[in-house]
């Protein structure tokens, strides 16, 4: 009787998993940790049921959901699921959604800081999908090649026993997540016995080197792991160039852009720290870039200013570009300016009050006695004390610098403030 039940178990679960991820799976509060968890490549439509854009993108994304579960040797592998942003707001504050509809790429229940901008129709994002599963990891057939690996990338190279070890799996989880920044390789069994004379281990290689630097955690932890390669495959603050801004702007992600002259490398110092320190956590929202103010003259002059003005810090949205209100030098490592700043953008705010005026609740200064014995100015709520109503102003805020280079042509785009 035993028996009988457990098998009557397994065939339920057998039967709710087939359901489950033989559609489109609608995530809330309740399941998205465990879907997106549990699956390799996760393509999440965040949509509003109001959005004619998501009205039409929806038959084609349930269609591509449903193609590639029946292609798919592994059920849950790849999932494709959707978020009623309407209904779910938790969800889509946490993963700062303001337009509809947004395709967000997850590998292993991390986000991937790459929207998806391909065409939006079946064969394209079935063809994404399958692609983004593929193994990250290329087997080192002789460690002789590991001489000519391309210099102008980074990677990690990691030399293993066995493909079926713990570490290798956790190894291969890690390269899953971190692809797009690295490049990862493995050399096994017998290639890789004369570097594993006291074992597995793990090295990075910069970018321009072929000095290794060796990974002296325990290679079974994923977050360790995790943490110490996402510290040498992506840098906080990164340079954009003339070279490189069309493929950041691939990212879909806001600038958060530090304007500097070349030869001013405390504030750029400063920059980088107040980033690592203050607003880490917003590396999947935004985009942290510094850029020589002197080559990058034409945005200054959108904002109104030139380079006798540098160090400036802006943010541009793709759509608008918006002032650091405090003066950079003085105020950027002021606890709490850069983060209010960037939650202003994700709020709306900036993009509203520049058309509207200040909100009710606009922050007025105060003067405070600081930790080191000086006056410095700190936000303060005045929102309870009377005063004249901001005047309305009739006004725009500059154009993006970089629009024309966001690959926006096969993307629906709707956003909040423009209801």
């Amino acid at each position: 009787m035993h028996k009988v039940s457990l098998l009557g178990e397994t065939l339920v679960l057998v039967v709710v998993l087939s359901v489950a991820y033989g559609e489109v799976i609608s995530l809330n509060d309740q399941n998205i940790d465990n879907v997106l968890g549990s699956s390799d490549i996760a393509i999440v439509n965040f949509y509003a049921d109001w959005c004619r854009f998501s009205q039409i993108l929806a038959p084609t994304f349930e269609e591509a959901g449903k193609k590639i579960q029946e292609e798919s040797t592994v059920p849950g592998r790849i999932v494709f699921a959707k978020v009623d942003c309407d209904r779910e707001t938790n969800i889509a504050t946490k993963y700062r959604i303001n337009k509809y509809p947004t395709l967000k790429l997850f590998r292993g229940g991390n986000i991937v800081k790459k929207e998806y901008r391909g065409q939006r129709s079946v064969e394209a994002m079935v063809q994404f999908a399958q692609e983004q599963a593929k193994d990250p990891v290329i087997e080192v057939e002789q460690l002789s090649n590991l001489e000519d690996i391309d210099t102008k990338k980074r990677h990690i190279i990691g030399y293993f026993e066995s493909k079926i070890s713990d570490n290798y799996r956790v190894f291969a989880r890690v390269a899953n997540v971190l692809r797009d920044d690295c490049q990862f390789h493995a050399a096994l069994g017998p290639v890789s016995m004369s570097e594993r004379t006291s074992g597995d281990h793990i090295s990075a290689r910069p970018s321009n080197t072929k000095d290794d630097v060796p990974y002296t955690g325990p290679l079974n932890s994923y977050d360790v792991l995790y943490q110490w390669v996402t510290e040498k495959c992506t840098p906080l603050v990164r340079e954009i160039t003339f070279e490189n801004a069309e493929e950041l702007t691939e990212e879909g992600l806001p600038f958060l852009i530090l304007f500097h002259h070349p030869d001013d490398t405390a504030t750029v110092e400063s920059f980088n720290k107040v980033v690592a320190e203050q607003v880490m956590h917003e590396k999947v929202n935004i985009n942290f870039l510094v850029a020589d103010g002197l080559k990058f003259a034409h945005p200054l002059h959108h904002l109104g200013k030139s380079t006798d003005d540098l160090p400036i810090l802006a943010i541009d949205s793709f759509r608008h570009m918006y002032l650091f209100p405090h003066d950079v030098r003085k105020d950027l490592s002021t606890p709490g300016l850069l983060k209010q700043f960037i939650e202003d953008l994700h709020s709306g705010k900036l993009h509203r009050e520049f058309h509207h005026g200040p909100d009710p609740t606009t922050q007025a200064a105060v003067v405070i006695q600081a930790d080191d014995d000086t006056q410095k100015n700190i936000p303060r709520d005045t929102s309870d004390e009377p005063r004249e109503p901001a005047p309305q102003k009739i006004t725009s805020p500059p154009e993006s610098t970089f629009k024309k280079l966001a690959p926006s042509r096969n993307r629906y785009t709707i956003l909040r403030d423009e209801l």
